[in-house]
């Protein structure tokens, strides 16, 4: 069976076009929340003062996206998750949850 010029340019050149742009997309941001995750690692392991693994969980975007708010757990560490804030902008972490930083940021109030 031949195909008509018509056909390919019409309906299959578009469609593999949507597919390319959509990976392209859906990539970068995979991409860019690994590169945001192992940036919060880093930052808490310096904060901790420790060279151990930081595993890190329910991480949300807050501050329009200027900071995450999340858990955290040194692997070696028996103890369970504490929670931190992170700021993108300053790549400061604050670990005390009474802080006004932690508050406004990450409070029930904040994230309401």
């Amino acid at each position: 069976m031949k195909y008509s010029r018509g056909l390919v340019f019409n309906i299959v050149i578009p469609i593999v076009a949507i597919l390319v742009i959509g990976g392209a997309i859906f990539g970068g941001q995979a991409i860019s929340e690994a590169r945001v995750s192992n940036d919060v690692q880093q930052a808490l392991s310096a904060e901790l003062g420790s060279a151990g693994l930081v595993e890190v969980q329910y991480l949300q975007e807050v501050n329009h996206g200027y900071g995450i708010c999340g858990l955290y757990k040194q692997a070696s560490s028996d103890q369970g998750y504490a929670s931190f804030f992170y700021d993108k902008v300053n790549d400061r972490v604050t670990l005390d949850v009474n802080s006004s930083r932690f508050k406004t940021n990450c409070g029930l109030s904040a994230i309401c």
